[in-house]
Formats: C-alpha cells, sequence, structure tokens
C-alpha cells in the first residue's frame, strides 16, 4: 500500500455513526409468555417516547424512491418481518403489521463530547435515537445515530473507540473513565443541556458493583433509557431490563474520506477494529495477528487501492463489535442520501445490522433465561423442579416461534447484501449460538420427557404390584366362590379361614412362579404369534420355560 502523506490528518467530509445496544426486558408476568413492554413505555414515558409511524403507509406523493430501494432488497419473508403487509390485507389471519415496534424521543438534538488529550470538545449532531420492539421477544435494541461533517480522522477515531461506551472499565491516575471520553452532554436544540455523564463518578461505580454485583450506566446513557431501569436498581418504574453483551455498544459507521487510497494499512485497521488513533504508520497490533486483516475482515469487491478515482473505492469492514463503510467524498454515488451508498448505510445496511444484532441478542437472552432457570432448580424441593418443567417448555415454545418468525439465513438475493449480511453473521457468531442454544433445549426437554417416562414406570410398577395382589385376592375369592368340590357353607369360621388360606396360598405360589417364568413366557407367546416359524420351534419355545438355562 502506498503511504500516505503524514503532513497533515486526513478530515473525514461526511461521518455517520449508529450504535446498537441489546438489552434484554425483564418479564411483566410471570404467568405470560408474551409481553408488550412498549404499553408500559408509552404510558410511563411522559409523551418523550413516541411511536415511529409506518412511512411505507403514507400518502404515495410522499413514498420517496429510497423506500422503495429499500423494499425491494429484502426477500419477502424478510420483507413481511420489517414492514409486514399492506393495510388492505391486515385483516388477514396469515400476515399483518410487523412485529417490530420503533420509538423515537425528539428532545435531544446533538451530542457535545470532550475526549482525553483533547481541548475543544466535538459537537455531533443527533440524527435519531430509537427503541426497537420485537414481538414475543424480551429484547430492545437502543439506536443511537449520530453524525458530522469535515471531522479530522483522528477525532473520528476517538469517537468509534471511546463514544458507546455505557459504564467505564476503570480509571486513569487523572480520574478519567479508561477508554471513555472525558464528557458527552446530551443537548436540546436550543443549546440545553439535558444530561451528562458521570465516567469520572468512581466511588459510584464501585459501590454498585460491591453491593448489587453490577455496575450502573453512565448517567446520560441512563438518560436516554428513562423511563426504563436497571434490574438492580432502585429507580421507580415496571419496565426494566438487564445488560446482555459486553459494556461496549456494537456500531455501525459510515465515511466518505477524500483519497481513501491515501489511506495507510494502520488507518483501516484501526477503524475496522475501532481502536483509538495512533501513528498511522504503524499496526495498532502486531504484525502476525494482521497478516490476514484484509481477507477476515475487508468485503473489497468495489475496491482496488492500485484503481486511484476509480470506481473501485468503497471498502466495508467488519469486525465482532463495528461493521464500518469508507469510501471516495468526491464521487456522488457513495455521497447519495437518495440513491448512493450513503442511502443504502443508513437504510438497508442498517436493517442488516439490526437483524443480525437481534438475532444474537434474542439468543443471549434465551441462553440467560435458561441459566436462571437451573439456578433456582432444587431437586430436594419438589415445587422447583415442578417449576422447572414448567420454565422449560416455556422455553422451548418460545424458542420454536422465534425460530419461525425471525430466524433465517439469507436476507436478500442481492449479491453484495447477500455476501455483508453473511460476514456480519460470521463475525458476531450467531449460527454457533443458535445451534449451542438448540442443543440446550433438546437436552431438557430430553431431560424432561426421560423423568416423565421414568415418574410413569414407577406409576406402572404400583399399579402393577397393586393388580398382582388384587389378582391373587380375586382368584382366591372366585375359586371358592365357584368351586363345586369343596362345599364349606355349613363349616365352622375356622375351617372356612384354612380353605381361603390355603387357597390363596397356592394361588400366589403360581402367581410368583408365573413372575419368575415371566421373560421366558414372553418369549413363547412372542414365538407363538409369529406366523412365520415352523410349529416346532414354538413347542420348543414351550418347552424353553421349563428347561435348564446352560
Amino acid at each position: 500500500m502506498a503511504s500516505a502523506p503524514m503532513e497533515s490528518t486526513p478530515l473525514v467530509r461526511t461521518f455517520h455513526q449508529i450504535l446498537l445496544w441489546p438489552l434484554q426486558l425483564l418479564p411483566l408476568r410471570e404467568d405470560s409468555q408474551i409481553h408488550h413492554h412498549w404499553e408500559l413505555l408509552e404510558k410511563d414515558a411522559g409523551g418523550v417516547w413516541k411511536e415511529v409511524d409506518d412511512e411505507f403507509c403514507a400518502d404515495p406523493d410522499a413514498f420517496r424512491e429510497r423506500h422503495y430501494r429499500e423494499f425491494v432488497t429484502f426477500l419477502p419473508y424478510v420483507q413481511r418481518l420489517l414492514y409486514g403487509e399492506g393495510a388492505k390485507r391486515r385483516s388477514m389471519a396469515a400476515y399483518g403489521e410487523s412485529p417490530i415496534k420503533v420509538y423515537r424521543r425528539l428532545d435531544v438534538a446533538t451530542a457535545r463530547i470532550s475526549f482525553p488529550e483533547r481541548n475543544a470538545p466535538v459537537v455531533f449532531d443527533v440524527r435519531h435515537v430509537d427503541l426497537y420492539f420485537f414481538y414475543d421477544v424480551d429484547l430492545v435494541i437502543l439506536v443511537v445515530e449520530v453524525s458530522g461533517s469535515d471531522v479530522p480522522l483522528d477525532v473520528v477515531q476517538d469517537s468509534l473507540h471511546r463514544f458507546g461506551r455505557a459504564y467505564p472499565s476503570g480509571w486513569t491516575e487523572q480520574g478519567d473513565g479508561i477508554n471513555c471520553p472525558r464528557k458527552v452532554e446530551w443537548l436540546a436544540a436550543d443549546g440545553r443541556v439535558l444530561a451528562v455523564s458521570d465516567y469520572e463518578a468512581r466511588k459510584q461505580y464501585l459501590e454498585s458493583v460491591c453491593r448489587e454485583r453490577a455496575p450502573p450506566l453512565a448517567a446520560h446513557w441512563q438518560y436516554l433509557l428513562n423511563p426504563m431501569a436497571a434490574h438492580h436498581t432502585d429507580q421507580a418504574g415496571a419496565l426494566r431490563f438487564r445488560q446482555l453483551e459486553y459494556y461496549r455498544m456494537p456500531l455501525m459507521a459510515y465515511l466518505a474520506v477524500e483519497h481513501p487510497e491515501r489511506l495507510t494499512r494502520g488507518d483501516f485497521a484501526r477503524l475496522a477494529y475501532a481502536t483509538a488513533p495512533g501513528d498511522r504508520e504503524a499496526l495498532p497490533f502486531s504484525d502476525e495477528y494482521l497478516a490476514r486483516f484484509e481477507q477476515n475482515h475487508c468485503y473489497d469487491k468495489y475496491y482496488d487501492e492500485a484503481r486511484s478515482g476509480s470506481r473501485l473505492s468503497t471498502r466495508v469492514m467488519c469486525c465482532d463489535h463495528a461493521f464500518l463503510i469508507v469510501g471516495d467524498a468526491a464521487r456522488p454515488v457513495f455521497t447519495d442520501a437518495e440513491r448512493g451508498v450513503l442511502g443504502q448505510f443508513r437504510h438497508q445496511f442498517f436493517l442488516l445490522g439490526l437483524i443480525a444484532h437481534m438475532h444474537k441478542g434474542a439468543l443471549l437472552m434465551m441462553s440467560d433465561r435458561l441459566v436462571q432457570t437451573v439456578t433456582r432448580l432444587n431437586i430436594d424441593q419438589q415445587e422447583t423442579v415442578r417449576r422447572f418443567r414448567v420454565e422449560i417448555r416455556s422455553l422451548l415454545e418460545i424458542f420454536l416461534r422465534f425460530t419461525h418468525r425471525y430466524w433465517f439465513h439469507d436476507v436478500s438475493d442481492h449479491v453484495q447484501t447477500r455476501e455483508v449480511f453473511h460476514g456480519l453473521v460470521k463475525e458476531l457468531g450467531t449460527d454457533r449460538l443458535y445451534l449451542d442454544i438448540r442443543e440446550e433445549l433438546k437436552d431438557m426437554g430430553a431431560y424432561l420427557d426421560s423423568d416423565l417416562l421414568r415418574r410413569q414406570s414407577n406409576i406402572f410398577l404400583r399399579l402393577t404390584i397393586v393388580t398382582m395382589i388384587g389378582l391373587i385376592g380375586t382368584t382366591t375369592t372366585g375359586f371358592l366362590g365357584m368351586s363345586s368340590l369343596i362345599a364349606a357353607t355349613d363349616h365352622h369360621l375356622g375351617m372356612k379361614a384354612i380353605y381361603v388360606a390355603v387357597t390363596a396360598a397356592a394361588f400366589a405360589l403360581l402367581t410368583l412362579y408365573t413372575l419368575a417364568k415371566s421373560q421366558r413366557i414372553a418369549g413363547f407367546l412372542d414365538a407363538l404369534t409369529n406366523e412365520r416359524l415352523p410349529l416346532r420351534t414354538k413347542v420348543d419355545s414351550l418347552l424353553d420355560i421349563w428347561r435348564q438355562k446352560r
């Protein structure tokens, strides 16, 4: 790769960063599988969160070409998931509205971020703050999109590396949160400060982990999530959530750069892994670790550094926590928000990331619920065993519905879209996670089935014992009652008791002898009912009942 001139830091002419953070929602009722969490959001938010109307049901005159391009990108079953059916068909039993509910807050207009070792804060426009709910999946995804223009590359790298931190991993000697911004402020349209981060509140974070075994969210992130509250906090509210993934929020980013071929390999590696800025001529990791960087993390179908100024100037990069598109700011096809790559990034590619992270979040949620279910099991307490069976059956049903409603391997027949989605899925490891969860649930189901068979066998054993005892008594009384050889009607009570005891003992011995020979008798009956066996074989099978085993 040609070396980039070092006299100035490259400018990113157009920059978009989207954070997607899946969170597990706690059940609202123990006796129900399906919960409408968004209804509580509408009730408790005080009008801050508003449901996003379906743009596809708007006035046809306002329906834009990017909506059409977005819709036709996906396969029909993905279209039904994302957009539902048309208004005229929503009364049909087969299809209806999309199972995705989107709520947006409009009070946050800009984000003012102060980074360590930088004198002036950076101000980004806040394009969206959304919550995505999914029907029949106890999951919500927080989506925050910010954008800026003419941002230095090292500031972009700082934003990718530091902005999406739910809480600090530690503190520097100066008291700043490690790998976090020094300060993040949410500003209203009129410039009012709505919320400020508290990464430096070291004592607060230490006390929370010590007492609750869970760290609190930074104040500015909790502000965005209100009225939802973390499960371990004392904050009022029925809508509670648990953290599912790492405290570093997954991200997607778009960078329009002049002469992207001048970016060094170190620049691309830092962008792909969302690491902190550094020497542009040095790699962020070892040469051995990055030996297959381009093969493993770069989709270069439309990128060729040797052909500067050509249409091959768009590079797509992906790792387990970041998805980026870098291209030429001088090419209108890359910067066009309606028909170009920018429009694709904010709509088609965003939906790819949303689907992939929803899959992973839902599977992690089910894994977490499995752990909780097993943790509450105490085999010495019958009530917990009963509850365990009920919860595992419920999880099996939820997993089945998730598979048929949300799970698919291909979202589009468009080659680039399909390949990018496969790359996302591979990096997130959702296929492997899906198989692991399915196997765990199958093991749980097999355990429940075997436990049911064991309990049924015990019941049959008890019934068999009762039947054997009843058989002796019934046969004894029946024999005496129908016997014409012994007329004991006129005998005294003692003689009648002797008759009963002798007869019962005889039939008991006969019953026990029959049980002792039951395996051989079963073999004889099996041979007797087999029409293909000759008569001699059947006779031999009968005689085998009394023959001595060698």
